[in-house]
């Protein structure tokens, strides 16, 4: 009989949004007359923008004529769309970046999940507590992690709390770890790391021969200043850090799927006899023996977020989002919630009042007022007792999901 991997029985019973799911589907089942409104799984409700659209159309007819069909294209990705994204995302902002330094995919959460392959299993892995979930989980299914241990960490995991007292920022690691995982802004909390607190952590990756796990899925949300939008703004960076980035909430790409990774030829890991080898290859190696690249059409209507139509409607976009984030953000504090994040993110990290289990939290929100949330403890440990709401929902949903939350749930 064929044996299975057994890390993956380290993992808990089902993924988070799946037991959100469950839990929302027997509700439901139970209550069919119910009003519920979900501002839990990140995902969008407004359409691409115009100028992705008319891109994909004109791909699509380009795919119905002989001289303008693509097949397989360059699984790195197209040259219109890489060249596009350098010069607006890093040479405009005085970061050079080699076209063989880009790799366009499906998604950052892909990305962020199976670049753990091109590590040595012997890697010690330091992420937040609360986390996104794929960086904790996609390590434990590799077994670069122990058992799951009774106070919700998992064995051989080095965490770094996130909470009000430290204003969400982790600290450094009292000992020396391989792999970090960095998230800014920060998915579930909304929060974000300075200039100085990013610096901290390229020295520390450069002093310890570290490489920097960069999730820059939100970047454009970002609305201040000291608030790097790319983590090679920082001095150093290019040697120590991978970074990810995104169009699903960009530009609305969920279902269509587009993302990219950059891995500077600089970031280089020791081979067993001693060797430093650039993850760059290892990457590119990973990249084109299992993906076939991102569909054509996708890809043109991704390049159409660079013309200056498409930049205005992105702005607008992101915009109508973190209008949402003021509602809810505001709404809350109203009601006697206290709520951080919401500023440089589509996300709103609330602290559960009288300090209540998040799951209790996330069933009284559902049973009360009708509305989905994410439970902070699904996040880690340390989540426990925060809450999740994004800002992702149409206007109206979130106008009506405010007000029930300031008229009719009683804290």
């Amino acid at each position: 009989m064929a044996s299975i991997n057994d890390n993956y029985l380290k993992l808990p019973g089902s993924y988070l949004f799946a037991e959100i799911g469950r839990r929302v589907a027997a509700f439901k089942e139970a209550h069919p007359e119910a009003d519920i409104i979900r501002l839990g799984i990140g995902d969008v409700t407004q359409p691409l923008p115009a100028a992705c659209i008319e891109a994909m159309h004109t791909a699509v007819d380009e795919l119905a004529h002989a001289d303008t069909f693509r097949g397989y294209g360059p699984e790195q990705g197209y040259s219109f769309l890489t060249d596009a994204i350098i010069e607006h995302n890093y040479t405009q902002r005085g970061i050079h970046i080699d076209s063989d330094e880009i790799f366009v995919s499906d998604g950052s959460k892909s990305d962020c999940g199976n670049i753990q392959e091109i590590f040595g299993l012997d890697n010690k892995v330091a992420i937040t507590d609360p986390v996104y979930p794929v960086y904790l989980d996609t390590n434990v299914m590799a077994g670069r992690t122990g058992t799951l241990q009774a106070d919700g960490h998992f064995e051989g995991v080095t965490y770094l709390p996130c909470d009000a007292s430290n204003d969400f920022a982790p600290a450094l690691p009292a000992e020396r770890v391989d792999m970090i995982y960095l998230c800014c802004p920060n998915n579930p909390t909304g929060t974000t790391l300075s200039r100085a607190e990013l610096k901290k952590w390229v020295d520390y990756a450069r002093e310890n021969q570290s490489v920097i796990l960069f999730d820059a899925a939100y970047a454009a949300y970002i609305t201040e200043d000291d608030v790097p939008r790319s983590i090679y703004e920082i001095e150093g960076a290019k040697e120590v850090a991978i970074e990810f980035r995104s169009f699903s909430k960009t530009a609305g790409f969920t279902g269509t799927r587009c993302g990219y990774t950059i891995i500077p030829k600089t970031v280089k890991g020791r081979a067993a006899d001693g060797t430093l080898v650039e993850f760059n290859k290892l990457w590119n190696r990973r990249h084109t023996t299992k993906f076939n690249g991102t569909a054509y059409i996708v890809q043109r209507g991704a390049a159409a977020i660079y013309t200056p139509e498409g930049q205005q409607q992105v702005k607008e976009l992101v915009g109508y989002y973190m209008e949402n984030a003021r509602i809810i953000r505001e709404g809350l504090e109203t009601a006697g919630i206290k709520a951080y994040g919401g500023v440089n993110a589509p996300y709103i990290w609330l602290k559960t009042p009288n300090d209540m289990p998040s799951w209790d939290f996330f069933d009284k929100l559902l049973t009360e007022v009708n509305i989905v949330g994410t439970p902070g403890a699904g996040f880690g440990p340390c989540g426990e007792g925060y809450f999740r709401l994004t800002a992702f929902g149409n206007r109206e949903n979130t106008l009506r999901a405010v007000e029930r939350i300031k008229t009719k749930f009683h804290i």
